[in-house]
C-alpha cells in the first residue's frame, strides 16, 4: 500500500527503482512534519509524479489552471457555445412533436399580444426619428427574427419583438444625429447594431452568462421590469401629450374654436382609458366571470382581451357623431411595400458605407450600450419564461447560443435599416403561462419529450456551480435540513397522492406561427388595415401592456404592503422586520425613478448601464445596510437557486442563531408571499385545459 511522500522519511514508490541523480537515499530525505524542532513540510495531496518537491506543486498550479481554461474549464472560450450547440441537437427534434389546440390558441394569443404593441411603438418610432423607423420596419423586424428564433435558437419560448427600452434609446441617438452629430441617424445606427452584433458574439464566446447574469438577483430584475411598466406609461402620455399639441395647432388655424379644436383630443382620452379598462376587464374573465358563460368561453375572452378590446376601439370612432371628428390614426405604407421615408429613402439597405471613418469607429461606444441593454434584457426575458421552478420547463435552454444568434439578428437588422428586436417582457413569460397545463405528478405522458440524456448538461453545469459554492459554505447539521426536504418523501402507503406538477408544452410551433403571422402584415393590404388604428387606442395599449408588466411584478405587492395597516400584515421569519422589507421596497423604486429621470435627460443613451450597475450594488452596499436575514427573505437568485445571503458567516447585528432555522423561514415566507400569483395561475392554467380539453 502506496505512502504518502514525507511520512516515514520513506520512497513512497515502495522499492520502484529510480535514476540516483535524480532522487535522494533514503537516509537523506526530508524529516517528518512532527519532528520537534524542524519546521513542518507539506504534504503533497497530489499522485505520485516521480518529480521533486516543486514540480509536484508546479502540477497542482497546472491542474487548478485546467479547472478553469482547460476543455471543460468555467472560463475556456467556447464551452457554453459547445454545451449548447449539443443541448440544441438533442432537443431539436423533438421540439416539433408536439402540436395541439392549445399550441394553436398560443401562437393566436401571442400574435395579439406582440403585434400590438409593436405597432404603438412603430407609431411612436415613426414620430420620433423622422419616419425612419415606422410600422413596416418594425413588423418586418419582428416577424424576421422571430422566425430565425423560433427555428434556431436554443430556448424557442422565448418571444422577440422592438422593446420599449430601446425605443427610448433610439429616439434620444436619432436627436443627438439631429441636432449635435450631423450625421445620417440610419448609417450610424447601422454601425451602431454591426458593433452590437460582434460583441454580442464575443460575450457568447466568453461565457458571459457565467460570470454576469449568475450574479444577478431579482432586486435588479425586478427593477428592470418595474422601469419597462414606467416606459409604457410614460409612451402613453406621450400619445395623448401629442393629440393634445394637434388639437391647439388646430385651434390656432381655425380661428381659435378651441372648443371644436379640443373635440378630438378629449375623445381620444375617453378611447385610450376604454382600450385599456375594457381589455383589463376581459383578462379577468377566466378566473373572475365565473359561473358566467362556459368554461371555453371565459378562456376566449381572457386570451384575446387586448384584440377585442382594439377591435371594439377601432370601430367606436365610426359611430354617430363621432365619425366626423379629425381622429389621429396610425401612418403605414398601404400602397406598396417600401420604407417608411419614402421616397426619401428608396430601398431597404442602408447606404452604410458612406458613413464617416471616424464615425465608424465612434459607433462602438452606441454599440456597447445596446450590447449592454441587450444582453440583460434578454437573458431576463429567458430566465424568466423558462423558469422551471415556475412552469415546469424540464428542456435546457441555451443561453450562449441565443446570445450569439441575437448579436447576427442585431447586425442583420441595422444593415436593412430596421429597429432590432430582442427578449420582450411580459410577453415572453406570458407565452409560457399559456403553454401551462398539469399532469398527475412527475407523468411524463403528455407527449412532450426531455430531448434526450444529453440535454441535461446544462443542469449539470448549474450543479458544477452550486457544488463549487457549497463547497466555501460552513457545513450545516443534517438534522437542521429543510422542512420540506423531509416531508416530501412518503412514509406510508397511505401518503395522499402527489399534487399535479407544471408542465409545459415546449415546443417551436406557436412562436414560428405568431412571426409568421407578423410578418405577413407588412403586406401593403394589411398595411392598410392597420392604418386603420386611432392613436387613442395605442395609447390605451400602452397603458394595458404597463398593466400586464406590473401584474408579474413582485413588487407590486409589497408597494400594497406599504401602506397596509401593521396589524393586518403577516407574521415574518425570526429576526426579519417589516420596516426592513419596506426599506428594501422604497429603495427599489426611488431606484426606478431614478433610472427613468435618466431616460428623460440628454444622458439617456447610457441609462442600460445604470440597470448593470445595481448588480454590484445590490452584492457590495446593500448587505452593510439590510441585515441578512432581510435580504435572504427579500431577494434571490433571478437564474440559479438559493440567494447571495446563503452560508455568509457574517452575523447579523442581533445575533447568530441557527442559520437553518433562518432559511428555511425564509423559504415558508417566500412561499407564502407567492402564494396568490400562483394560485391564480393554477386556476387559469386548469381552466385552459378543461376549455381547450387538453
Amino acid at each position: 500500500m502506496d505512502r504518502p511522500p514525507g511520512a516515514n522519511g520513506t520512497d513512497p514508490s515502495n522499492g520502484i527503482n529510480h535514476n540516483a541523480a535524480t532522487r535522494e537515499p533514503p537516509a537523506a530525505a526530508t524529516p517528518s512534519k512532527q519532528t520537534p524542532g524542524l519546521d513542518p513540510q507539506p504534504v503533497n495531496d497530489e499522485p505520485n509524479t516521480g518529480e521533486p518537491g516543486p514540480r509536484g506543486s508546479s502540477t497542482r498550479r497546472r491542474r487548478r489552471r485546467g479547472r478553469y481554461f482547460g476543455p471543460d474549464g468555467k472560463l475556456r472560450p467556447f464551452r457554453l457555445l459547445r454545451g449548447d450547440a449539443a443541448n440544441l441537437r438533442a432537443r431539436w427534434p423533438s421540439d416539433w412533436t408536439v402540436f395541439n389546440q392549445q399550441v394553436v390558441a398560443s401562437a393566436v394569443y401571442v400574435f395579439f399580444t406582440n403585434l400590438l404593441p409593436g405597432i404603438t411603438f412603430a407609431g411612436d418610432l415613426a414620430v420620433q426619428t423622422g419616419r425612419s423607423w415606422g410600422t413596416v420596419e418594425v413588423v418586418l423586424s419582428t416577424g424576421l427574427c422571430g422566425v430565425v428564433f423560433a427555428v434556431f435558437s436554443a430556448q424557442p419560448l422565448t418571444i422577440l419583438g422592438v422593446t420599449g427600452p430601446f425605443a427610448v434609446l433610439a429616439e434620444n441617438i436619432y436627436k443627438l444625429c439631429e441636432t449635435r452629430f450631423q450625421v445620417d441617424f440610419l448609417s450610424l445606427m447601422a454601425w451602431t447594431l454591426i458593433h452590437a452584433g460582434w460583441m454580442h458574439a464575443l460575450l457568447a464566446a466568453l461565457n458571459a452568462h457565467d460570470w454576469t447574469m449568475r450574479y444577478v438577483t431579482h432586486f435588479s430584475a425586478d427593477v428592470f421590469s418595474l422601469l419597462n411598466s414606467v416606459i409604457y406609461v410614460h409612451k402613453a402620455a406621450l400619445e395623448l401629450q401629442r393629440e393634445h399639441a394637434r388639437a391647439r395647432s388646430r385651434a390656432d388655424s381655425d380661428g381659435g374654436d378651441i372648443e371644436a379644436a379640443l373635440a378630438p383630443f378629449l375623445y381620444a382620452v375617453l378611447g385610450a382609458t376604454g382600450t385599456c379598462l375594457f381589455a383589463v376587464l376581459l383578462s379577468t374573465a377566466p378566473t373572475s366571470w365565473a359561473p358566467l358563460f362556459p368554461r371555453w368561453a371565459r378562456l376566449g375572452l381572457g386570451e384575446y382581451a387586448a384584440a377585442l378590446s382594439v377591435l371594439l376601439w377601432v370601430g367606436v370612432p365610426h359611430m354617430g357623431d363621432l365619425a366626423a371628428l379629425d381622429h389621429a390614426r396610425l401612418e403605414v405604407q398601404g400602397e406598396a411595400l417600401r420604407p417608411s421615408a419614402w421616397p426619401a429613402r428608396g430601398t431597404f439597405v442602408v447606404e452604410f458605407w458612406r458613413l464617416p471613418v471616424e464615425w465608424v469607429f465612434l459607433a462602438v461606444v452606441p454599440g456597447a450600450i445596446v450590447t449592454v441593454l441587450f444582453f440583460f434584457d434578454h437573458e431576463i426575458s429567458s430566465i424568466i419564461c423558462a423558469s422551471r421552478s415556475r412552469y415546469g420547463v424540464r428542456k435546457p435552454g441555451g443561453f450562449a447560443w441565443d446570445v450569439a444568434l441575437l448579436g447576427v439578428t442585431t447586425a442583420v437588422c441595422g444593415v436593412v435599416g430596421v429597429p432590432p428586436a430582442n427578449g420582450l417582457l411580459p410577453q415572453a413569460p406570458l407565452h409560457t403561462e399559456s403553454l401551462l397545463h398539469y399532469v398527475d405528478g412527475d407523468d411524463d405522458a403528455d407527449g412532450d419529450d426531455d430531448g434526450g440524456a444529453e440535454a441535461s448538461r446544462g443542469a449539470d453545469d448549474d450543479r458544477e456551480w452550486e457544488e463549487e459554492e457549497q463547497e466555501q459554505q460552513p457545513a450545516r447539521p443534517a438534522a437542521a435540513s429543510s422542512p420540506s426536504s423531509t416531508l416530501s418523501t412518503p412514509t406510508s402507503s397511505s401518503s395522499p397522492p402527489p399534487s399535479p406538477a407544471a408542465r409545459t408544452h415546449e415546443q417551436r410551433y406557436s412562436p414560428l406561427l405568431q412571426a409568421a403571422l407578423i410578418l405577413a402584415f407588412i403586406a401593403p393590404p394589411l398595411q392598410r388595415l392597420l392604418g386603420l388604428t386611432p392613436t387613442s387606442v395605442l395609447a390605451g395599449l400602452f397603458l394595458f401592456m404597463a398593466y400586464q408588466s406590473l401584474r408579474a411584478n413582485p413588487m407590486l405587492a409589497r408597494v400594497g404592503q406599504l401602506v397596509t395597516p401593521p396589524s393586518a400584515l403577516p407574521s415574518l421569519p425570526r429576526r426579519v422586520s417589516w420596516r426592513g422589507v419596506h426599506a428594501f421596497t422604497v429603495a427599489q423604486l426611488l431606484l426606478t425613478g431614478l433610472v427613468f429621470g435618466v431616460t428623460l435627460t440628454v444622458a439617456a443613451p447610457a441609462f442600460p448601464l445604470l440597470i448593470v450597475a445595481l448588480v454590484p450594488l445590490r452584492l457590495t452596499l446593500m448587505p452593510r445596510l439590510w441585515s441578512r436575514e432581510t435580504l435572504a427573505f427579500v431577494d434571490a437568485w433571478a437564474c440559479r437557486p438559493g440567494r447571495p445571503e446563503d452560508g455568509r458567516g457574517r452575523a447579523s447585528s442581533r445575533g447568530e442563531g441557527d442559520g437553518t432555522t433562518m432559511a428555511a423561514a425564509v423559504d415558508d415566507g417566500s412561499a407564502t408571499a407567492d402564494r396568490g400569483a400562483s394560485a391564480a395561475r393554477a386556476a387559469s392554467a386548469s381552466d385552459a385545459e378543461k376549455g381547450l380539453g387538453v
